[in-house]
C-alpha cells in the first residue's frame, strides 16, 4: 500500500517523528537566546542606572551637602526635618494617590461598564468626548479648574488635588475598562441575571472578578500618576502644610542663595520612587495580564 493510500491517522504517526527530530537542541536555543539575553540585559542596565546612581550618591559624602564626609544618612535627615517634616508630606502623597485610585476605579469601572454592556443615545460621542480630554494639553486646565474650585469650596485642598488627577485619569481608565468588559462573554451576566441577580449584581458578583488585571491596571497606573505628579499641588495648593512630597522635594532643592542641595533632591528621589517600584514588582504579572486583556477579543 503507498503512502497516498494511507489513512490520514497513519500518515499523521509518520510524520510526528520527522517533527520532533526538527526541534531545536538545547545548545542551539541557547546560542539563538544570546541577542535576546543581551538586548534585554543592556537596556535593564540603561533605565535601572539612573536610579542606583541616584541612590548611592544619596548616601555618598559630598561638599555642600547634608552628608559632607563619609557615607551615612544625613540627606535623609536633612529631608525628614524640612518645614513640616517628611510623615506629612508623604502622608500628604499618600491620601491624594489613594483617594485618586478610588475615585478613578468606581467610575471608569461603571463608565466602562456602561460602555461595554449597554447601548444609549450619543453612546460613541461620549465615549469620544472622554477620550477628548487627551488632546487638551494638562496645564492649560489647571488655572480654569483652580477657579471652579475654588467656587465650590476646594481650593488649598488634597480632596481637590484628587478629584483634578481623577478626571486626567478617566480617559485611559475609561477606555482600558471597556475593552476589558467587552473581552469577557456576554453570556456571563446574561446567566447571572436569568439566575435573579440585578444588573449590580452580575457586575459585583461576575464581572469584576473577570476583569481584575484590569482594575490592576488602571489602579497602578493612577496611583503612579497622582504620586508623583507636580503641577496640579503646585497650583492647587498654598498651605505649606499640605504639599505633597514631590513639592517639598522641589522647594527642598533650592536652599540660600539659590544654592542647590543635591544629596537631599537624590534622597528624595529615592523616596519617591521606592513605592512605585515596589507597586510595580508586585503587580507585574496583572499590569501584563491588564493590558493584553481584549487583544484577541472577536
Amino acid at each position: 500500500m503507498s503512502a497516498q493510500t494511507l489513512p490520514s491517522s497513519t500518515r499523521l504517526i509518520e510524520v510526528q517523528p520527522s517533527r520532533r527530530r526538527a526541534r531545536r537542541s538545547p545548545a542551539a536555543r541557547i546560542v539563538l537566546g544570546i541577542p535576546h539575553a543581551v538586548l534585554t540585559t543592556a537596556l535593564a542596565i540603561m533605565f535601572l542606572y539612573p536610579l542606583i546612581w541616584t541612590a548611592v550618591s544619596s548616601v555618598a559624602p559630598r561638599a555642600g551637602t547634608s552628608q559632607p564626609e563619609g557615607w551615612g544618612l544625613g540627606n535623609y535627615a536633612a529631608l525628614a526635618n524640612y518645614q513640616a517634616g517628611i510623615w506629612v508630606y508623604l502622608g500628604n502623597s499618600t491620601f491624594v494617590a489613594l483617594l485618586t485610585v478610588l475615585l478613578t476605579l468606581v467610575v471608569s469601572t461603571l463608565g466602562g461598564y456602561a460602555f461595554a454592556r449597554f447601548s444609549f443615545p450619543g453612546k460613541n460621542l461620549l465615549f469620544l468626548t472622554v477620550l477628548a480630554i487627551l488632546m487638551v494639553p494638562y496645564t492649560t486646565l489647571l488655572i480654569p479648574l483652580y477657579v471652579i474650585l475654588n467656587a465650590v469650596g476646594l481650593s488649598n485642598s488634597l480632596v481637590g488635588v484628587a478629584i483634578v488627577l481623577t478626571m486626567f485619569q478617566l480617559p485611559f481608565s475609561m477606555f482600558m475598562m471597556r475593552i476589558s468588559f467587552e473581552s469577557v462573554p456576554r453570556e456571563l451576566d446574561e446567566a447571572a441575571l436569568v439566575d435573579g441577580a440585578t444588573t449590580f449584581g452580575a457586575l459585583r458578583l461576575v464581572l469584576l472578578p473577570a476583569v481584575k488585571p484590569g482594575l490592576i491596571t488602571v489602579g497602578m497606573f493612577a496611583f503612579l500618576a497622582a504620586w508623583n505628579d507636580f503641577m496640579a499641588p503646585l497650583i492647587l495648593i498654598t498651605d505649606t502644610n499640605r504639599m505633597t512630597l514631590p513639592l517639598a522635594v522641589s522647594n527642598l532643592r533650592v536652599q540660600v542663595q539659590g544654592v542647590i542641595d543635591y544629596g537631599a533632591t537624590e534622597a528624595g528621589v529615592v523616596v519617591l520612587a521606592l513605592p512605585c517600584i515596589v507597586l510595580f514588582l508586585v503587580l507585574q504579572r496583572h499590569y501584563v495580564r491588564g493590558f493584553m486583556s481584549g487583544a484577541f477579543k472577536g
